[in-house]
Parts: structure tokens; C-alpha cells; sequence
């Protein structure tokens, strides 16, 4: 009877420590989970000031959606800031299991999506502009830029053509440190999120398979229109 209870009193303890519950999609979120976004907060900012608190927050309400969406059990987010310019350090992985901050480094944006920083987002095939939004990583393979990631986009209109458009993250001779010492920023890619080559295994390896990205600009559009952007 005593092992009966003290399973029962660990039900609820799991939903509220760490990150355990996995939602219904025709249920409400609850209150937890808004708490959980905020406890989040505090606890990942003082391991990255250069992370953007509104930023941080508007990616863990996606997260917290899309697992009301049924997607990801790995506790793994990856956050992109292209209102960041491209010299700054503008790519996190998060560890939500642990509440670490795993990686973070620099990321390339598409050429037409603007120089240092990027302006101009799209989904369409040939603009060779980067795109926002909410996307899963999907599988590994090994093609004219070596080990690359695939990433799928989940939101209509949006990021949807991502593999249509073969938006992959790979590595890129373009993306060092160097380049910013000499240019003031790294190169451009044709709308893929692009990393070191010292880096692109490490991370590919880590967030492969199923675990989300968020990709943040603040495009009025898609942070009133997002389905992951719902208040939780």
C-alpha cells in the first residue's frame, strides 16, 4: 500500500520538477507550464546574458506548444536570433533536461536576406533568403557540405518549403571567428543556418533527430499569427 501512495504523490511531483508532463492536443495548457517558462528564464539567462530574455521566452512558449503539438521528447531547443547580427553569437542549444546551455556560437543567414544583419526573411525556392519560424530537425546525411542536418518547417506559409528549399544546417569555411576580426562579420549562405566546421558535428549530433528550432525575428506577422507563439 505504501509503494501504491508514494507513486501517487509522484505523478503530480514529475509535471511540476524539470520538464515531465507531454500534453493532449485538445487539452489546455496548464498553469505549470507557464510557470515552468519563467523558471526557465531565470535559470538559462545567467548562463547567457548575450541571450535576450523576450527572445528566451517567446522560444519556450513555442516549445511548450509544440509539445501540446505532441512534438519532441528529447528536451532539446535550439534558438536562432537573427535580429542578432552576424557577428555576434547568435545560435543556443538548450539542454532542458539539465537546464544547460550546450552551445553557443555564430550562424550564418541567407545572402539576400541582408549583409550583417538580416532583414528580409522568405519560404519561396530560389531567394536565397533565410527563413523564421518553427522547424524539427530531421535526419543526418553526408552531402557537398559534408555532414548536414535536414530541417523540416512546421509552419504554413512561413518555413514550409524548408526541404523543398533543402534548408539544411552544415558547416561552412565562411562561419570563423577570423572572418570577423577581418570583415566585421561572418559569410552568407543560400537561406541555410550554416556553423564552423569545428562545431557542426558536435551540434549536428546533439540536436539530430526530431528536436525543435526555433529560428526568432521580430516579424510582426508571424509572432501574431504563429500557432506556436500562442500565449500558454
Amino acid at each position: 500500500m505504501r509503494r501504491r501512495y508514494l507513486f501517487l504523490f509522484l505523478i503530480p511531483l514529475a509535471m511540476l520538477v524539470g520538464w515531465g508532463p507531454v500534453f493532449k492536443s485538445n487539452e489546455p495548457l496548464p498553469q505549470t507550464a507557464l510557470s515552468w517558462v519563467g523558471q526557465e528564464i531565470s535559470t538559462l539567462n545567467t548562463q547567457a546574458s548575450n541571450l535576450d530574455p523576450l527572445v528566451l521566452k517567446r522560444s519556450l512558449e513555442a516549445y511548450v506548444n509544440a509539445r501540446h503539438k505532441g512534438l519532441d521528447r528529447k528536451g532539446l531547443l535550439t534558438i536562432i536570433d537573427y535580429s542578432k547580427p552576424s557577428n555576434e553569437r547568435r545560435l543556443w542549444v538548450l539542454d532542458l533536461n539539465t537546464n544547460k546551455i550546450l552551445f553557443n556560437t555564430w550562424v550564418s543567414h541567407g545572402k539576400n536576406s541582408g549583409q550583417v544583419n538580416a532583414t528580409s526573411f522568405s519560404n519561396q525556392p530560389g531567394s536565397l533568403k533565410s527563413s523564421i519560424g518553427v522547424f524539427e530537425t530531421e535526419q543526418t546525411y553526408m552531402g557537398g557540405k559534408g555532414l548536414s542536418l535536414r530541417l523540416n518547417g512546421l509552419e504554413k506559409g512561413v518555413n514550409d518549403n524548408a526541404l523543398r528549399r533543402d534548408i539544411v544546417i552544415h558547416g561552412a569555411w565562411y562561419v570563423q571567428p577570423s572572418l570577423i576580426h577581418q570583415y566585421a562579420h561572418v559569410g552568407r549562405s543560400w537561406g541555410c543556418p550554416a556553423l564552423s566546421p569545428k562545431l557542426v558535428g558536435p551540434i549536428i549530433n546533439t540536436i539530430k533527430n526530431n528536436t525543435l528550432v526555433v529560428v526568432y525575428y521580430p516579424d510582426q506577422k508571424w509572432l501574431k499569427s504563429s500557432s506556436f507563439l500562442a500565449t500558454v
